[in-house]
């Protein structure tokens, strides 16, 4: 990387972490453009060349994630099925991270704020076109064929399915259980009796 690449990379750092910190410090809604410019001593203008607006300030690393998902199917062990690497992925980079009380703040800061959240969700599956490219080519399908853009669909759902339940791992878990086998229903709770007196 050459001096005005590192330079670049720099700012874009630079704004992505006064971002952070003033969001987390003030709010999300209560942090403007100007705050977060001036906090890294740019101008408006540089902002807008590194981030198209404040919610992108959030999700900086949108590439490394989409490198990840790919490296995540070409690079799996011999014997190791699509399915059972993309559930490895999905554990490692969002369920354990819930875990992580230095993610904490980070996590309500995103599920607080519903234009956070909902732009983060529309950012994750943007991926969805280059994970499922990623697996018709390790299959041999076609770049466009459907089931395999349906697995890369819902797995990147998974993490969304994930958030809001007791047990995130049990629920990445029943997502691609699903997937890598198909559906069966759960079993069947046995029914209640009838109380006394009812009808």
């Amino acid at each position: 990387m050459g001096r005005r690449e590192r330079k670049k990379a720099a700012t874009r750092q630079a704004l992505a972490d006064a971002a952070l910190r003033l969001f987390l410090e003030r709010g999300y809604d209560q942090v403007s453009i100007r705050d977060i410019a001036e906090a890294a001593d740019v101008s408006t203008t540089t902002l807008f060349k590194h981030f198209p607006g404040k919610e992108a300030l959030v999700f900086d690393a949108d590439s490394d994630h989409e490198a990840a998902l790919v490296a995540a199917v070409r690079e799996r062990p011999d014997g190791r099925s699509l399915p059972a690497a993309l559930r490895d992925h999905i554990l490692r980079s969002h369920v354990e991270t819930l875990a992580d009380p230095a993610f904490a703040r980070f996590r309500e800061l995103i599920t607080s704020t519903p234009a956070l959240r909902d732009y983060g969700h529309r950012m994750w599956m943007r991926h969805q076109t280059a994970l499922a490219q990623a697996i018709a080519a390790d299959v041999g399908a076609p770049e466009d064929d459907p089931a395999c853009a349906a697995l890369a669909h819902f797995a990147l759902e998974a993490p969304a399915l994930a958030r809001d339940q007791a047990d995130p791992r049990a629920a990445v878990d029943a997502a691609f259980d699903l997937l890598e086998r198909g559906w069966h229903p759960p079993a069947r709770r046995p029914a209640r009796a009838p109380r006394k007196g009812s009808v």
